[in-house]
């Protein structure tokens, strides 16, 4: 009995040390290596088309798992003063963006980035900007304001993309940042 579960540990091991080696090939695109990149970083990448051309025309079109389905119900609920601007849409498109960020908000999907969102607040309200959020407000407190406010080149930190070079993919990974006119963050 011994004998046949150490033949299947080897057997095992030798099958994963040749797949992952197939998988982290040089240049090649290994067997695993498309399946690895499929994985979620962290946060989903927008998908629809309808609200990346909407909401992106404007800015950042967001990651609906960066903020909670009642933040958005009252985002898209007051379309007519978003943020001091006028972002009235056609009645059709509207609810087709407000399905779509409220089946991937924070607290209706389960995985990475947006379950750090809504533990942190810890049931605290749910604020309108991503920004406000406490998680968000904590891994962005060591920031000073010539990086952000009176950096011309970021202004905002809600111009995530200023620096989270892969913001538009849904990649916020701290090791990633790289603040314009400071270089990479090193925390």
């Amino acid at each position: 009995m011994k004998k046949n579960q150490t033949r299947a540990l080897l057997v095992g091991a030798t099958l994963l040390a040749g797949v992952s080696g197939m998988a982290m090939s040089d240049g090649k695109e290994g067997i695993l290596q498309s399946w690895f990149s499929q994985t979620t970083p962290g946060i989903d990448r927008v998908t629809t088309d309808l609200y990346q051309e909407e909401c992106g025309s404007c800015h950042l079109a967001y990651q609906p798992g960066l903020l909670a389905a009642q933040s958005w119900e009252q985002i898209m609920g007051s379309l007519n003063d978003h943020f001091g601007e006028n972002a009235e849409l056609l009645q059709d498109d509207a609810n087709t963006i407000r399905n779509f960020l409220l089946n991937n908000a924070a607290g209706r999907v389960n995985y990475g980035l947006p379950n750090k969102f809504m533990a942190a607040q810890k049931g605290k309200p749910y604020p309108l900007r991503i920004t406000e959020m406490h998680y968000f407000r904590h891994e962005h407190e060591e920031l000073g304001a010539d990086q952000v406010q009176n950096n011309p080149e970021v202004k905002s930190l809600s111009q995530c993309n200023r620096c989270h070079q892969g913001a538009r993919q849904g990649l916020y990974d701290e090791h990633d940042v790289i603040i314009p006119g400071f270089g990479r963050w090193d925390d």
